[in-house]
């Protein structure tokens, strides 16, 4: 059966988180400070991590240093209620792979939770990825469109395929730095923003109107194919 911790301090929404994840099916234990969550979460073997940032004792963002410093790969999805985008994007830096935003509807946090478990089992990766009428070969290093092939550079090929494996999830410029130009330092924000354009007119129906790489205004970029 699938664990899931959940780091919650407000008795209601923890109860609801609780009562909600154990009806599709899910073990859950809850916490309700920081520092039993940071202690659980090396302590068990749990497939996903729920990580409020507010949470007395330590907060989220100490939580999520912690437990990726003692080399704790389970995935976080943190739960918050602020909406600055520099917190949002400290907490993906830190090492978190998603969050919500409070308050937040169970369809969502069901649908965040599945593509996570899915990402972290590895269901994402296959050796080739179709949308539209696009074709990504990740054993070949080709894209095809309609059958023909598109030439990418070796970094919009890295880039897009840092979106497939993420699909479904805000990307902020400096995880697209972090995982198409690996260590190189020269790169910056606005090259990322370059490259999309250019990835958008060799995938996209329509690149003035993106279908498949959707800009998030103020976030980063999401890959809905």
């Amino acid at each position: 059966m699938t664990r899931i911790l959940v780091a919650e301090d407000e008795p209601g929404i923890a109860l609801g988180l609780e009562d909600d994840l154990k009806m599709e099916g899910y073990e859950v234990e809850v916490v309700g400070d920081g520092i039993a969550a940071s202690r659980r979460a090396g302590e068990a073997n749990f497939d996903l991590i729920l990580l409020d940032v507010m949470l007395p004792g330590k907060d989220g963002f100490e939580v999520c240093r912690e437990v990726r410093r003692r080399g704790v790969r389970t995935p976080i999805l943190m739960l918050t209620a602020r909406t600055m985008e520099a917190e949002k994007v400290m907490g993906l830096e830190l090492g978190a792979d998603d969050y919500v935003t409070k308050p937040f509807g169970t369809r969502e946090l069901r649908a965040r939770i599945k593509a996570l478990l899915r990402r972290s089992r590895g269901v994402e990766s296959p050796a080739t990825y179709h949308f539209g009428d696009v074709e990504v070969d990740f054993e070949r290093g080709e894209l095809r469109r309609n059958g023909q092939p598109v030439e990418l550079t070796p970094i919009e090929f890295k880039m897009l395929g840092y979106f497939i494996r993420s699909r479904g999830r805000v990307l902020s410029r400096d995880q697209l730095l972090a995982g198409a130009w690996s260590n190189e330092t020269f790169a910056s924000e606005r090259v990322v923003d370059n490259h999309i354009a250019n990835l958008r007119k060799k995938i996209e129906p329509d690149p003035a109107n993106p279908k498949y790489l959707v800009n998030l205004r103020g976030l980063g970029y999401r890959f809905d194919g």
